[in-house]
């Protein structure tokens, strides 16, 4: 804050003062200005706006290539309603026509969020859940972009469990099993309890799941990665895996980045779905979650929009060619 912020804050508080006193006369006579002062500064800011009391060097200039006030309240209002979305996919789905069809960029996007103080995840969470988030450590940036050799759907499913965590009423640990499709980023997930690690029982079902809606699409189930934990590294899995005529990779211990893609996704269902419903719900129960699991990955799968390097802009489920399967 400098010398001119000082003053365009006094002249407020004073403009502020005449209407908690009462009085005009005993408001500049606190404020040691003559009453005409006063007065035109009232006339100026009820003609003007408030943004007119500011000294004349100060005042933002409009510039041509700013972002207009309608769309900068468009992109504050769909922040707040998605708090979990960066500034780059706040920007590709304001770009579709469903929410406008306006091109902002995602650097536009995230000054204008610095600006009114919403800069990160944490902060647009903490505006609706009402408590301070700890900030999120900083990501070192890889060294070199990798990405995997994939070509059809089916080709590589990756699997893995996040542990959700216990919750008020329910007996147990919830476990969100996950799998996603490499080459179209389709993603199954689902929720369930058990006493204390993750079940293998309900790992299978799901591999078998993921096979099943593969083969309805016309695709096949070749090769399913994991990694090393008692629910994947079971000889009920395996045989589970040999039915559907499947591979099983295990990746190397201390590696998660290997099984990468199911490692995002989960990220992404937690900042884009669990953080904001745990955000909104006072005391989150096992059924509601399995309900947000739900809506947010007929989301995901239907209608976000994808700037991967595979989908190119396309949804999951058209690559996978899934929409007989759900709608």
């Amino acid at each position: 804050m400098n010398n001119d912020d000082v003053i365009y804050r006094h002249r407020l508080r004073i403009l502020a003062l005449a209407g908690e006193c009462g009085s005009v006369a005993m408001a500049c006579r606190l404020a040691g200005i003559h009453r005409s002062t006063f007065y035109r500064w009232q006339h100026m800011a009820e003609r003007f706006g408030l943004e007119i009391l500011r000294p004349r060097e100060r005042r933002s200039p409009q510039m041509p290539n700013s972002i207009p006030v309608l769309i900068e309240q468009r992109i504050l209002a769909f922040s707040l309603g998605h708090p979990g979305l960066g500034p780059r996919r706040i920007s590709a789905e304001l770009a579709r026509p469903t929410w406008g069809g306006f091109t902002v960029s995602p650097a536009g996007v995230w000054r204008v969020l610095a600006r009114h103080g919403l800069g990160t995840r944490s902060r647009r969470l903490a505006l609706i859940a009402g408590y301070a988030a700890p900030p999120e450590p900083r990501r070192a940036e890889p060294e070199q972009e990798r990405h995997l050799d994939v070509s059809r759907p089916g080709e590589l499913v990756q699997l893995d469990a996040f542990c959700i965590g216990r919750l008020a009423g329910t007996k147990g640990v919830v476990w969100q099993y996950t799998a996603i499709d490499a080459a179209s980023s389709f993603c199954w997930a689902e929720l369930h309890v058990t006493p204390r690690n993750p079940d293998v029982r309900f790992a299978s079902a799901l591999a078998k799941r993921v096979a099943h809606e593969l083969a309805v699409c016309g695709w096949r189930l070749e090769r399913v990665t994991t990694d090393n934990g008692s629910e994947f590294r079971n000889h009920v899995f395996d045989e589970a895996l040999r039915k559907l005529e499947a591979r099983h990779t295990l990746i190397y211990p201390g590696r998660p980045q290997s099984n990468g893609c199911v490692e995002r996704v989960q990220r992404t269902i937690l900042e884009e779905c669990w953080k904001p419903a745990f955000a909104r719900y006072l005391i989150p129960k096992y059924m509601g979650l399995r309900r947000e699991l739900e809506r947010y990955l007929v989301y995901y799968n239907f209608d976000r929009a994808h700037t991967g390097r595979l989908t190119q802009g396309r949804t999951p489920a058209e690559v996978l060619g899934a929409a007989k399967m759900y709608r």
